[in-house]
């Protein structure tokens, strides 16, 4: 909690929408909480991303935390986070999403997650991995391994905000590769990112990690758009 001598002369605002922060609130203010539209589905409706990825990757379980809407608070809190510097939000919906899995029997037998890498020279240039405290905090809840060296980033592709389905696919299809699989043979593995827009991304990790023996794969995100269900 920061001192009400230290927010006046050092303001503190919300992520999701500028308002000045309370003594009370950290990062994100109470009325965004209240208002962030959660997706629940890994309480109510675990099979609903998996179906969307039938004959193009076979998921366990799938789910995300928001769901994203256009110039809407995800949005913003997603771009503070992958763009602005504000990696101390992928501990909060790390923490946020973590506890719920506690509770999930559709993620209870997860063995390790793997982030969603970025290029080195993306990772260089901005410092951190937008998903990587995510990332550690479910498996801190989950209480297993986080391993970021399994699945690397082989080509630096460029943003896919205004690129069609096709070409996000075709953007990111040969950009992933794997090492060390012999490190999840025979696990349930939480692959993690920060969004689902058309899936392209989780298919190309996928690919990626197939060859490993006998394991299988289980997606969490922070967010997930409607254009996936079309």
């Amino acid at each position: 909690m920061r001192s009400a001598i230290i927010n006046l002369f050092f303001p503190q605002t919300c992520h999701a929408c500028d308002a000045l922060l309370t003594d009370n609130e950290n990062h994100i203010c109470v009325t965004c909480r209240h208002k962030l539209p959660l997706t629940n589905y890994h309480f109510d409706r675990p099979e609903i991303i998996t179906k969307v990825f039938y004959g193009r990757v076979q998921l366990k379980a799938a789910t995300a935390l928001f769901y994203f809407h256009k110039e809407g608070r995800v949005q913003r809190l997603l771009h503070n986070l992958k763009y602005n510097g504000k990696e101390e939000l992928g501990r909060i919906f790390g923490n946020w999403l973590g506890a719920e899995l506690q509770e999930s029997s559709s993620f209870n037998s997860i063995d390790v997650v793997i982030p969603v890498p970025i290029h080195p020279n993306k990772l260089k240039q901005r410092g951190y991995n937008q998903v990587a405290l995510f990332a550690q905090c479910l498996a801190k809840a989950l209480n297993v391994s986080c391993m970021d060296s399994v699945l690397l980033k082989s080509i630096n592709t460029k943003t896919q905000v205004f690129q069609s389905k096709e070409a996000r696919y075709q953007s990111v299809a040969h950009s992933f590769y794997a090492r060390n699989l012999a490190a999840i043979n025979h696990k349930h593995v939480l692959l993690v990112d920060d969004i689902i827009t058309t899936g392209a991304t989780i298919e190309a990790c996928a690919l990626a990690l197939k060859p490993a023996t006998n394991s299988c794969l289980s997606v969490a995100t922070i967010a997930i758009t409607h254009s996936i269900f079309r």
